[in-house]
């Protein structure tokens, strides 16, 4: 709907709930539709249910009916496979007007690439289905990046943390760069529509583009040395030992810059002082109702 809104040419939107129905092949010429896709730019819906007895095989994960989950199941399997050659597509250098929601054809030989925002959940979630998602997202695609992004960053429609998953079909996962943001050029309140001059995703945006020479950076780093980058990376190995989590935050490396802490006695000091201003107006509001009262009296 997004690419139609924003006047694309060449997009046809379909009516169908591809996670309790499937096409076959001579259905899909029909319709014109391509066996895969290069590129999928998606923001699937959160916190859905289905029923159980609906799903379609293609998209089940163990017993989960979270449309989360089922919907990134069939991304996976909709982009295209590796192919001998061709033009290599780069998602990150698409202009913002193509990075709509939605799922955009393009050329190139490598095997198709998703961007897809998900909740917080998808990335740690404790359940068998979460586990085995990602699984076969580190084992049967390339993982290339997951982007955190400031809570709130969809207010005023939706307050849930999120983040943005970036992979390509095909091969395996050797290492995953994390991206932390922690603003995103607006004030984080509840609108989230002012401008302001913080933005981290600029430069994140750079990061993911020269991914390669940055881990060669990480590689030689020095590992007892304080990481000031919002950008760390962390090999599949690591991440298999640890459920195949995904979540950004528990790679990052320690930041060990010192916190300077007041005095506990000043912060109690101080809260007293507050209380006492407190109750002194509170005694001037009783004193101006009671003589309020005593002119109604007169």
């Amino acid at each position: 709907m997004n690419l139609t809104l924003r006047g694309l040419p060449d997009v046809r939107i379909y009516q169908r709930n591809v996670l309790t129905t499937t096409l076959d092949a001579g259905r899909k010429r029909e319709l014109g539709l391509p066996e895969g896709y290069h590129v999928v730019a998606a923001n699937p819906p959160f916190a859905g249910r289905v029923d159980k007895d609906r799903i379609v095989d293609d998209v089940k994960v163990g017993n989960s009916t979270a449309t989360e989950l089922l919907f990134i199941k069939y991304m996976m399997d909709s982009l295209l496979n590796p192919s001998p050659s061709g033009i290599t597509s780069d998602l990150a250098a698409l202009p913002p007007s193509r990075m709509a929601s939605g799922s955009i054809r393009g050329a190139g030989g490598e095997g198709g690439r998703c961007g897809v925002i998900v909740p917080e959940g998808v990335l740690f979630g404790a359940t068998g289905a979460h586990k085995e998602l990602r699984r076969q997202l580190l084992e049967n695609n390339r993982v290339e990046a997951v982007l955190s992004l400031p809570g709130g960053v969809f207010q005023p429609y939706a307050g849930v943390k999120t983040s943005v998953l970036f992979f390509r079909k095909g091969g395996s996962t050797d290492n995953v760069l994390f991206l932390h943001a922690d603003n995103d050029g607006y004030k984080l309140d509840a609108n989230h529509d002012t401008a302001i001059e913080a933005d981290d995703l600029p430069g994140l945006v750079d990061a993911y583009r020269n991914r390669e020479a940055l881990y060669a950076d990480w590689q030689n780093r020095e590992p007892e040395a304080e990481w000031k980058q919002k950008w760390w990376f962390a090999d599949a190995a690591t991440i298999r030992t640890n459920d195949f989590n995904l979540s950004a935050g528990r790679y990052r490396p320690m930041n060990q810059t010192a916190v300077a802490h007041r005095n506990p006695r000043e912060l109690l000091d101080e809260l007293a002082a507050i209380e006492a201003e407190i109750v002194g107006e509170v005694e001037e509001l009783r004193s101006a109702l009671s003589n309020a009262d005593l002119d109604t009296v007169d």
